[in-house]
């Protein structure tokens, strides 16, 4: 006789720490990298999440989204490591963040949208966490407020009042780290030791 799992399987109204893994781990994954873990430590933390998923029994339909909810559980483990690790928030890895397939068609292009990339993580990084949860849940996820604020167990007015306040450090950071990036024409030697 097998031993049972302490999480019901996935069903209509229930998805137990296996099935919300098959469907959300690229969400976790890239949610994590965009609160500032680095590359390295993200199957790690993807993990740890997941457990706390299984632990927890699973995710319940409801208010909540199976995202807000991992999303929620991901920001606590997230600030438990830093806070057991006793550093400070790191820059994240933006070797990680800006590796992605493009389309670019010239080195001087896809120097353009690493440095775009980079721009706007370090914009990211420059909120508070807990800014920066309601931020990438509502502008790069596409979540509704009522849905982060029954995920993260807060407050709705609460979504609103941080999603105005990072939407706003967002755009100064952003508009100032633009400010202070060189013009975007690498120097000729740059290009070809990019290549090499």
């Amino acid at each position: 006789m097998k031993g049972k799992s302490n999480t019901a399987p996935h069903t209509g109204d229930h998805l137990d720490a296996e099935a919300l893994y098959r469907a959300h781990a690229e969400f976790v994954a890239r949610f994590l990298l965009r609160l500032g873990a680095h590359g390295q430590d993200v199957p790690d933390l993807v993990q740890e999440v997941f457990l706390v998923a299984h632990r927890r029994g699973g995710f319940t339909v409801g208010r909540a989204k199976p995202t807000t909810w991992l999303a929620e559980i991901s920001f606590r483990v997230f600030s438990d490591r830093r806070k057991k690790s006793r550093r400070k928030l790191e820059d994240a890895d933006s070797e990680t963040v800006t590796v992605a397939p493009s389309h670019a068609s010239s080195p001087s292009e896809r120097a353009e949208k690493r440095q775009a990339l980079e721009r706007v993580q370090s914009a990211l990084d420059a909120l508070t966490p807990e800014k920066r949860t309601v931020f990438i849940l509502y502008e790069l996820e596409g979540e509704s407020c009522d849905a982060i604020a029954t995920g993260l167990g807060i407050p709705v007015g609460t979504v609103y009042s941080r999603l105005h306040s990072a939407r706003r450090d967002f755009t100064r950071a952003h508009e100032r780290l633009a400010d202070e990036t060189p013009s975007a024409s690498p120097a000729p030697g740059a290009v070809a030791g990019a290549r090499a």
